[in-house]
């Protein structure tokens, strides 16, 4: 599986954040959520994952050779 886009919405603040590129560590403005990994891993840091709606893309290889 390819990650296309690694983004979340925090809740609290509605913040869209996004990472990019790998160890691209980007944090809400309220400072509820972050988000890292850009293309290569997903990583969330929140107290609660009920804190941000996930809004990352994906593509299957299967999808990719075709």
């Amino acid at each position: 599986m390819t990650i296309l886009r690694n983004a979340i919405q925090c809740k609290k603040c509605g913040d869209i954040i996004e990472s990019v590129s790998t160890h691209d560590f980007k944090t809400c403005s309220c400072g509820a959520c972050s988000v890292d990994g850009g293309h290569r891993y997903l990583r969330r840091c929140a107290i609660s994952m009920d804190d941000f709606i996930e809004l990352s893309e994906f593509q299957n290889e299967k999808d990719e050779k075709e």
